[in-house]
């Protein structure tokens, strides 16, 4: 899976949610999806703008949460995810994916 079609399918998935009513960033290897949650609808861009919460990780890292092979929480002990600013923002994503 690309990032085009991972910006594409979270295109699709926050159109399914209330407005996160902050920024949220994801860095994968060298690519950014950015939500901006902020107005009335959620709308995710390919910038590397400020956010209120930064998650980084590499694509295989995503995929595999995606795909439920790993869990969150030990992604992040071991270091494949980690997550700048707002936590709590960071613990809703599982809505996203």
């Amino acid at each position: 899976m690309e990032i085009a079609q991972i910006r594409e399918e979270l295109a699709e998935n926050v159109k399914k949610i209330d407005p996160i009513g902050k920024r949220l960033k994801f860095k994968m290897d060298d690519e950014f999806i950015f939500i901006d949650g902020r107005n009335n609808a959620n709308i995710i861009t390919d910038k590397d703008d400020d956010a209120d919460c930064t998650i980084t990780m590499s694509l295989e890292t995503y995929l595999k949460l995606q795909r439920k092979e790993i869990k969150p929480m030990i992604a992040t002990l071991t270091g494949k995810l980690k997550v700048k600013g707002d936590i709590g923002l960071a613990q809703k994503l599982k809505q996203l994916m």
